[in-house]
Parts: structure tokens; C-alpha cells; sequence
């Protein structure tokens, strides 16, 4: 179905819009490079909070959080629903300082990459097999240990909304090597926002936060099937037509 031409004008609006503001805040990003890593990224997440508040005045793409009092004080691993491109950048907002596994070629992006090289992301090549979840462990670690969460997407890629893709147990590794919690997050960003999809549609995504699992003395495989277990029973209502949750 042919989309109206109100949301292909405001789309186009934010998206000329991130052009705009990404070169310049890019090289603001790269002079933070002398400071320590948790001040570069408090400055530089200031482009992901620019891009939400465009995405909200331009597209009506709002957002609200449920369960946010149940996010820990310490580091924590964040094993979320991966539906669009919404949610690399609302975490910023709503979670403590943080880094995402990421593909390595993001960095080679002029511009955005550059920036995002600043906030000491996990970067891998998926392609390296084990060397490449071995990888993902040792920088997990050191990120935790640095102050910062961990963000993964245990599908591995981006999901459309209704669409279960298959757990990879990266991000419970970490945690369980680290000793740290695991945070369950379930959304519908892809309700609004869809998997490599131009257009944006006006609404309000709702995030929801369960309750940090304990990673100690447990397996990988056993803390990543708990908290997909929480984040696909929690996902059906999220997705209702009414959007009640």
C-alpha cells in the first residue's frame, strides 16, 4: 500500500535533517578523542538525544518506558529485541553510559563511523566465527569493568515485528564471564520505525524493561533461554494493534 504523502515528506525531513547534523557533530566527536572514555561518550550520545528529539517534532515518533525502575545501579548486559534502527539509538537515553556489539563495518562510515569509534563499541567480524565470540567476551568485560553496559542483540540482526529470529548466547557470555546481571528489554519499535525501512510513522513506541537476571553460577545457554523466554512473552502484547501495555 502506497504510504501518504505526509509521511514521505517528514521522513525525507529527518532524514536531510541527520545530514545536517551528523558531519559537524562528527568532528565534534573526533576532538573528544584526548578525554577519557566515559566523558567522550556523554558527549557524543548528544547526537543520538538530538536525533530523537527531530525524529519526535519531524515524524511524531514518541516514546514511553515501562519498568525502568527496574534497572540495576551496576553495569549490566542488555539482551534486547532488535526491530529497527530506533532502538541503537533511544537506549542511549534511557540506559546508563553504554557500548553496543556492533559490525565492524559501521566504523567505516564516513562520518557516523567516526563518531561512533568514539564511544568504545565492541566491534567484530561476524564472519571470524569463534575468534569473533571470543572477541565479543574480552571486550564485554573490559567495558563492564570500565563502567559502561553492554548492549547486545541476541537475533543478531533486525526482526520484523511478529518475526522470532534464533538467540545467540554472545551476550549471556559476557555476562556470565563477568559476573554481571542480565537485563531483559522487549519493545515495538518496528511498529513505527520498520526493519530497513525509509519512512517513519507517527505513534509511541513503548519500551519495556524486566527484572535483571542473576548471572552467577549460571550457563550462557540457560540465561540467554530465561531471558528470551521474558522478552517473547512480553513482546505479544507490546505489538497489539491498540498498543496497550
Amino acid at each position: 500500500m502506497k504510504a501518504p504523502l505526509g509521511i514521505v515528506l517528514r521522513s525525507c525531513l529527518f532524514a536531510a535533517s541527520l545530514l545536517l547534523i551528523t558531519p559537524p557533530y562528527s568532528l565534534i566527536a573526533l576532538g573528544t578523542f584526548p578525554l577519557a572514555a566515559l566523558t567522550r561518550y556523554r558527549i557524543v550520545r548528544g547526537w543520538a538525544r538530538l536525533a530523537l528529539v527531530l525524529l519526535d517534532h519531524i515524524c511524531g515518533i514518541r516514546y514511553r518506558v515501562l519498568g525502568a525502575g527496574h534497572i540495576p545501579s551496576q553495569p549490566c548486559v542488555i539482551l534486547s529485541k532488535h526491530q529497527s534502527a530506533w532502538e541503537t539509538m533511544a537506549f542511549q537515553a534511557i540506559f546508563p553510559p553504554q557500548v553496543q556489539v556492533i559490525k565492524r563495518e559501521l566504523l567505516w562510515i564516513p562520518f557516523f563511523g567516526w563518531g561512533l569509534a568514539m564511544v568504545s563499541p565492541i566491534a567484530i567480524d561476524r564472519a571470524s566465527g569463534v575468534r569473533a565470540l571470543k572477541q565479543v567476551i574480552e571486550q564485554g568485560k573490559d567495558r563492564l569493568k570500565r563502567g559502561f553496559w553492554v548492549i547486545v542483540y541476541p537475533e543478531g540482526t533486525r526482526m520484523a515485528p511478529g518475526v522470532r529470529g534464533k538467540y545467540q548466547t554472545g551476550g549471556a557470555a559476557i555476562a556470565v564471564h563477568a559476573g554481571a546481571p542480565i537485563v531483559p528489554v522487549a519493545h515495538n519499535a518496528g511498529k513505527y520505525w520498520r526493519r530497513n525501512a525509509f519512512l517513519k510513522y507517527p505513534g509511541t513506541i513503548t519500551v519495556s524493561i524486566g527484572r535483571a537476571i542473576d548471572s552467577r553460577g549460571m550457563k550462557a545457554a540457560t540465561l540467554t533461554r530465561q531471558a528470551e523466554a521474558w522478552i517473547e512473552s512480553e513482546m505479544p502484547r507490546l505489538e497489539d494493534p491498540d498498543g496497550q501495555a
